[in-house]
């Protein structure tokens, strides 16, 4: 049997504030954030969704959208949370795999959104979280006339999905994990117990809700001890200060690319964290040099380790050890379980980097629509994650490596396979081949190194324009380099190493 988590809220501690809407600047209870929530699923139930039915939302961070989150929760509809940030030709083959019935969306996406209606035949209904622009759109606002109790509650196990949320793949492709009612649950129990969350702890989220990192890492774990939230449209550096300094924030979540750009505004010298009882850093590598810094003002800045598939949350990291391990991401939380194997399948011994192995109730099912994914992924009930990682003597993990052949830029996967595979769509290109090299702001860009075919010419600007219009602005490489040809390996495979070894 599932849980209605704001149900639950609102009647242990209705009057405690949930949310504070940096948008609207709301404060919101959990009597009245439970009440809208209702009106919201209510609102679906009279489109005719029922259990197992898909809604999907294209849209900024906002009160609306986690309404309609916990909504779908309540009902036991399916979330389907897209990112604003790719195009609308990748939007399509995501809509059209998971075949929602319902698109909620931005006033900030109206035009793509008329570029998307005749490609998206599933869905029935297109509703505007603001005013709506075209005649034929729903108004949000329509909900206002629902009732605010919940008119019908299914009975559902916890295996029952509660979010689609993509994510990619080195074939390029992305690949929509499941995250069930007991995934989301028990990466909430594990973080509330092992980081020692509470119902006075207050999280800024500004990680987008399109990622596990803005529903998973603080958000739900924080509804589920009664703590609260507050919601920001997006990351702004001047913003986070103010939230720090006068907004009650006392923990935070953040990519490596947002603390930099922290350290290198004018608010970083006289900022004053001492009321932050956990900043930590996940998505991508973190440089130490970051580390430093918020060590030098006295916080015991860490980096976390997760993945779509896993939580996100995974390790904890006491603060007595955050300077004695650096770089660590510490031991496995409550409920997870670990394991370094070789090529082989065999275990580890200590400091030998090998597959990073997840085991927990919090690891997804598996992949939407795609069984041969889950069974290369998931073997054994052990979730492979293509990462390396190391396991000291103290039994304190560190994550060195992919053995994915994945770029991870300001906190975004990119999968080279997906724009390799745009790059050979150019008439010009013969051959081309996408690397990472390391970037002070992003962590690490994109570097595409390609051979053009003969008699053709092309510029990087032509190519990167080619690109533009095929590819979310994060994926597209930030320069290109020409090449008479790409080195080899025995068996005929481009090289990467040698050409990485070259570049970097």
């Amino acid at each position: 049997m599932i849980t209605d988590y704001l149900q639950k809220r609102a009647d242990l501690t209705p009057d405690r504030i949930a949310l504070t809407c940096t948008i609207t600047n709301r404060q919101i209870t959990y009597q009245q954030w439970n009440a809208q929530a209702n009106q919201t699923a209510n609102l679906l139930i009279s489109l005719g969704i029922r259990a197992g039915d898909r809604v999907a939302v294209y849209a900024t961070n906002s009160v609306d959208y986690m309404d309609v989150w916990m909504a779908c929760g309540k009902i036991g509809a399916v979330l389907q949370n897209l990112n604003w940030r790719l195009t609308v030709h990748e939007l399509q083959f995501l809509i059209r795999d998971a075949a929602p019935l319902v698109l909620f969306y931005s006033a900030d996406f109206n035009e793509q959104i008329e570029q998307l209606r005749p490609h998206i035949p599933s869905v029935r209904h297109f509703i505007a979280f603001d005013e709506p622009i075209i005649e034929t759109d729903h108004a949000f606002s329509l909900r206002a006339d629902q009732p605010t109790v919940l008119q019908t509650s299914p009975e559902l196990e916890m295996d029952a999905p509660w979010v689609i949320c993509y994510t990619g793949g080195t074939t390029g492709l992305p690949k929509g994990a499941i995250l069930t009612h007991a995934n989301m649950t028990w990466n909430s129990i594990n973080t509330v117990m092992s980081w020692g969350l509470d119902q006075n702890d207050v999280a800024i989220l500004n990680a987008p809700l399109f990622h596990t990192g803005g529903l998973n890492v603080f958000t739900l774990p924080l509804i589920h001890v009664g703590g609260r939230n507050i919601v920001c449209k997006s990351f702004d550096v001047a913003q986070v200060f103010d939230l720090i300094a006068n907004g009650g924030a006392t923990v935070f979540f953040g990519v490596p690319t947002m603390f930099t750009m922290m350290q290198q505004h004018p608010d970083w010298e006289k900022a004053d964290f001492s009321k932050l009882k956990i900043v930590i850093s996940g998505g991508a590598p973190c440089p130490m040099p970051i580390f430093e810094r918020f060590w030098e003002k006295g916080v015991d800045f860490k980096t976390g380790y997760g993945l779509t598939e896993a939580g996100p949350n995974n390790f904890a990291l006491p603060p007595e050890d955050v300077r004695r391990k650096p770089g660590a991401v510490g031991k496995p939380l409550f409920h997870v379980q670990v394991k370094i194997v070789d090529e082989n399948g065999v275990e580890c011994p200590p400091n030998q980097a090998g597959e990073l192995l997840i085991r927990g109730p919090h690891v997804t099912p598996g992949y939407w629509n795609n069984s041969e994914a889950t069974q290369k992924t998931i073997i054994n009930g052990w979730l492979h994650t293509g990462d390396l990682a190391i396991r000291d003597e103290e039994g304190y993990y560190t994550i060195v490596g992919r053995l994915k052949d994945m770029i991870i830029s300001g906190g975004e996967n990119i999968y080279p396979a997906e724009v390799e595979s745009v790059m050979h769509a150019h008439p010009a290109v013969s051959e081309a081949a996408l690397i990472g090299v390391p970037d002070e702001k992003w962590g690490e860009v994109g570097l595409a190194v390609v051979v053009i075919k003969p008699g053709c010419t092309l510029h990087a600007t032509e190519l990167l324009d080619f690109m533009q219009q095929r590819l979310a602005k994060y994926k597209v490489p930030k320069s290109v380099v020409f090449v008479d040809e790409l080195p080899k390996t025995g068996p005929g495979k481009i090289d990467k190493k040698r050409l990485i070894a070259q570049y970097s």
